[in-house]
This record gives structure tokens, sequence and C-alpha cells, in this order.
């Protein structure tokens, strides 16, 4: 009972009244599970949260459009001194990638990881996990290297993934290669800035976005496992997109040439009020700006040869190198809040399945790093040749769209 005393404490310090009432109200039993869970909680960054989850005042921000190097227009004697300086860190076996993969496939109607979804592409169909690994695979195939492979999975997918690869034997990737590692996760709370309890009677978390991907790699010590493993550069992306170049050798190439510690790829906007995240230079530095944030002056904006000004979409690659990595993990970064519809434990012990949003998440993103980066290269890449993401069950970026990329590019 002295735990259960420790979060009694702890819940009147910080005006948790309402968790305070649940907790005096539960068996025995389940006071100490729910006492466990409240002492893990970090109440200094919650309050912290929830007193920014406006946003903090910033002074106008200075956005200026982003150099970047369009990958087809590299003629042939640029592509191979590029290509050369990427091809010294494959066969050196000092590259590495990550692949955040932490999110269900729920919005596609699938019960399970997202990467354990299964495409209609080919004869038997292919799962997303399956497909990257048959695209690291090539890399190995070309360099007789193969390159340490990271997954990002979450603490409600985590043994579901590892044992989705075990079943198919890693889809022919050599399993002393792959290391799975699992994302930090953030209380959610409601607009009063309570925790909330779910019916397991467990402070109700959520993954703290893709932005602590840096902080997960530390404290899982996978960068320690890069190192050990001489690991020079990282490149990470997501899982839902199944045309992604994760060992291209011309990006690495490009920011060693130019002598910077991060570079990005990105797709030329589809059209000027296409709905996507856009690169740019804010306040000097690299950085992304969403679509709600710019204009229509911004929107609209031509250079001299009728190009957008603010065109380059991110397609959530992202390459750095290992020291960069390690630094981004010790970055305070800022968590941007999304209003969310949760079930939730109310006072009277009863699960409260709310109709409208009554609720708090805060995510980083990973671009939010980009603010510590005196600069990096923008690679634009052909959307038809390196983005099919999956995101949505039907319409665009389905898995329709993306079988119709996939078995256009593959000729399958």
């Amino acid at each position: 009972m002295k735990r259960v005393e420790q979060a009694k404490k702890i819940l009147k310090e910080n005006n948790q009244s309402k968790i305070l009432k649940i907790l005096e109200n539960i068996d025995i039993e389940k006071q100490e599970e729910l006492a466990r869970d409240i002492l893990k909680v970090d109440f200094e960054q919650i309050h912290r949260l929830y007193e920014n989850r406006n946003g903090k005042n910033k002074r106008k921000d200075n956005i200026e459009p982003i150099k970047y190097i369009d990958k087809n227009k590299l003629n042939s004697k640029q592509r191979q001194e590029i290509e050369k300086i990427g091809e010294k860190i494959f066969r050196q076996n000092q590259y590495a990638v990550v692949t955040m993969a932490g999110g269900q496939g729920t919005r596609l109607g699938w019960k399970g990881p997202k990467g354990t979804f299964k495409l209609d592409v080919g004869e038997n169909g292919k799962y997303i996990f399956e497909i990257l690994a048959n695209t690291l695979k090539k890399t190995t195939a070309k360099y007789g290297k193969e390159v340490y492979w990271y997954i990002m999975t979450s603490v409600e997918n985590n043994d579901e993934t590892i044992n989705f690869f075990e079943k198919n034997e890693y889809f022919g990737y050599n399993k002393e290669k792959v290391k799975f590692f699992t994302q930090n996760v953030l209380p959610i709370l409601d607009f009063e800035g309570n925790l909330l309890i779910d019916s397991s009677y467990k402070v109700k978390e959520a993954s703290d976005g893709n932005g602590g991907v840096f902080i997960a790699l530390k404290n899982s010590k996978m960068i320690e496992d890069m190192k050990s493993h001489n690991i020079k550069w990282v490149y990470v992306c997501g899982v839902d997109n199944i045309m992604a170049n994760m060992t291209d050798e011309i990006l690495l190439g490009l920011a060693i040439k130019n002598n910077v510690p991060s570079a990005s790829k990105s797709v030329k906007k589809a059209y000027p009020e296409e709905k996507v995240g856009i690169f740019c230079k804010k306040n000097g530095k690299p950085a992304i700006i969403e679509y709600i944030d710019m204009d229509k002056k911004m929107i609209y904006a031509e250079d001299e040869d009728g190009e957008l000004l603010y065109g380059e979409s991110n397609i959530v690659g992202h390459l750095f190198n290992i020291e960069t990595l390690e630094k981004m993990a010790d970055y305070k970064f800022d968590y941007h809040c999304a209003i969310k519809k949760n079930s939730y434990l109310g006072e009277n012990i009863k699960e409260v399945l709310p109709e409208e949003p009554n609720s708090l998440k805060f995510e980083a993103f990973i671009f939010d790093g980009f603010e510590y980066l005196d600069d990096m290269v923008i690679l634009r890449v052909k959307r038809e040749e390196e983005f099919a993401p999956i995101k949505n069950a039907t319409g665009v970026d389905s898995p329709e769209t993306a079988k119709e990329i996939y078995e256009k590019y593959y000729e399958v």
C-alpha cells in the first residue's frame, strides 16, 4: 500500500483530483496496478506540455525558399562522381537504415502493425515489410554487404512485429542484421490537463511522434550498437512508403561532398494547393512548413523558370551522420498538440465513449530537429520512382494507388 499512498500524494500535489477519485474507489489489486503507472509519470513534463499546448509565443519566422538538387538533372559525369563517394560507405559497411514502424493498420481496415499489411502486387501479394526487405537485399547483392536494419516499433505492436518477422524467416534477410526497438510514449490528457485512465486501469498513453525516434534510439542503446559496428550514416524513413529507396548512393554522396550532416529527399509538389509539408529555410535554418501555415502568396509563388518557390514536398526520407543522430537525442523538441477522441474511465469507474474529440495527444516531428542544423542537402526525386505511401483505405495514398505505382515501376 506504500506505492498507492505515494501515488495519492503525487496526484494531490499535481491537481489530479479526477484520477485520485478513481484510485480511491477501485479494489486494492487494481489500485496497485494504477499506482505503479502513476509513479512512472513525469508530471513536470505533463505540466509543460499542457501549458504549451497552443504553441509558444514566438517572433514572426522569416521563411525563405531552400535550394535543392534535382536528381534527374544530374549528368552522367556528375552521377558517377557522386555515386562513387556514396558507394565507398556501402562497401565499408558503414551505413544503416531505420524504419519507423510503430503504427497500426487501423486506417487501412487492417488489424495489426501497418508493416504486416499485404499489398495485392505480383502473383501472391507482398507484405510491406517484405517489400522493404527486398529493397535492402538488392543492396546486399550489389555490394556484398548487408545493411544493418533498425526497426522502431511501439509498445502496442512490438511483439507482434517481431513474431511476424520470425514467422516469415525475415524474408530472407540476415536476422543478425535486424534490430527492433520501441518508440517512447506520452500520457494523453483531457482538456483540463488531467490524465486519462483506460478500462484496464492504466494511464492512457500514445506514441510521441516520429520526432521521438532520436531519443528512442538512444534509450534503447541502438546508437551505441550502431557505433560498435562503425556505422557512419543512417537513413530514417517511415514504413508506409513501399517505393522508398533507402540506400541511395547519390543522396549519401551529395551529403558527403557538400560536407553537411544531413540530407533529405523531396518530390515536386503535384499542384500548388497540395496539402503537404514543404522544405524551406526558417530563420536561416532548414525547416519544413506545413500547408496550413502557408499564405496564398507563398503557395503560388514561382521562380523565373515558372517553378514553385515552395514546391519541395517532404516524403519522410532523411539521412543523418551518426554524430548528428546522437546529438538530436539530447535536443529539446517542441511537442505539437493534436485534439483526439479517446475513451476513458470516468469517476464512477465506468468507461466513457465520447462522441466528440475530448483529449490532447502530444507528438514531436522528425523535422523539428532541422532547426539544429546549419545546412542540409535536399534531393528532388521522381514521385513515380520513390514515393508510394499507403495511408488511407481508399483514394489518395491508398493500397490501390501504391499498387499502381509499384507495378508500373517494376513492370509486374
